[in-house]
C-alpha cells in the first residue's frame, strides 16, 4: 500500500545537522511542515507511522545509505516523491539515484532558491499526476488485455499476472496513455516526468520503456503497444499494432 502525502509536510533526512537546520529553515519559511530524521533506520520507521508529500534524502547517510532507503522504500509500495541531496555529483551516481525511484537529484552545494524551486517542480509533477488520476474514467487503463490503476500503482497483466508498477513507471504509461497514437518525444517524457535537469542522456526513459514491454507486451521483442519511433521518441497504441 502507498503512503499517502501528507499536506505540505516534508521529511528531511540528513546526517549534517547544520546543512538539515539550513533546509528545514528555508522549507519552513516557504509554507511547509518539516520533520527531520538524522539517519535511514530513523526515516524507514518514521515513514512506517506517518505520510508526508516529498521526502528529501542525503545519499551518504550512516549505515543504510540514501539509495537503499528509496529502494526499501519502493519495495513497500511508498511511492513517495523523493529529492537525493549529496556531494556525488557523478552522472552515474545521478542516474543510479533516479533508478532506484528518486524524482530527482541535487548536488551539493547547491543554491537554496535552486532546491525550492526543485521541491516546487516534485510536488507540481505529482498533483499533475493525483489530479489525472482523480476520475474512474482515467484511473484505470485498459488495452491489450492489460489494465492499469494509477491509484494504487497496480496492474493485471493479458496473462492475468499481477505487477506492481514503480510511480516513474506509472508516470510514463499515464503520459503515453495521454497521447496514444501521438509521437511523444524522449525529452518530453523526462520533461513531464522527471523535470528539468536530471538525466545526461536519454537512455533511462529506454529502460522504462523496456521495462513496461515486459510487463505487458505479449512479446515484448516485437512490441505491439509500446512503439519506438527511431530517433525520436514513442507511440503508445491501446489497440496494438496490427
Amino acid at each position: 500500500m502507498s503512503a499517502t502525502p501528507a499536506g505540505t509536510r516534508v521529511l528531511v533526512v540528513e546526517d549534517d545537522l547544520h546543512l538539515a537546520a539550513g533546509v528545514m529553515e528555508n522549507l519552513r519559511a516557504e509554507g511547509y511542515e518539516v520533520s527531520a530524521a538524522a539517519d535511514g533506520e530513523q526515516a524507514l520507521a518514521w515513514l512506517r507511522e506517518q505520510g508526508c508529500a516529498l521526502i528529501v534524502l542525503d545519499v551518504m547517510l550512516p549505515g543504510i545509505d540514501g539509495f537503499g532507503v528509496c529502494r526499501t522504500l519502493r519495495e513497500q509500495g511508498n511511492n513517495t516523491p523523493v529529492l537525493f541531496l549529496t556531494a556525488r555529483g557523478d552522472p552515474v551516481d545521478r542516474v543510479r539515484g533516479l533508478e532506484s525511484g528518486g524524482d530527482d537529484y541535487l548536488a551539493k552545494p547547491f543554491h537554496l532558491q535552486e532546491f525550492l524551486l526543485r521541491v516546487r517542480a516534485i510536488l507540481r509533477r505529482w498533483d499533475w499526476y493525483r489530479s489525472a488520476s482523480a476520475t474512474a474514467a482515467t484511473a484505470v487503463l485498459r488495452f491489450g488485455g492489460n489494465e492499469v490503476d494509477f491509484r494504487a500503482f497496480r496492474a493485471r497483466a493479458w496473462n492475468g499476472e499481477p505487477q506492481e508498477l514503480t510511480e516513474k513507471e506509472a508516470m510514463i504509461l499515464k503520459v503515453l496513455a495521454e497521447h496514444a497514437g501521438e509521437i511523444v518525444s524522449r525529452e518530453d517524457l523526462l520533461e513531464r516526468v522527471w523535470g528539468y535537469d536530471v538525466f545526461p542522456s536519454t537512455r533511462t526513459v529506454d529502460n522504462f520503456i523496456l521495462r513496461l514491454r515486459k510487463r505487458f507486451e505479449k512479446d515484448p521483442a516485437r512490441p505491439r503497444h509500446f512503439l519506438t519511433v527511431w530517433g525520436v521518441g514513442y507511440r503508445f497504441l491501446t489497440e496494438g499494432e496490427p
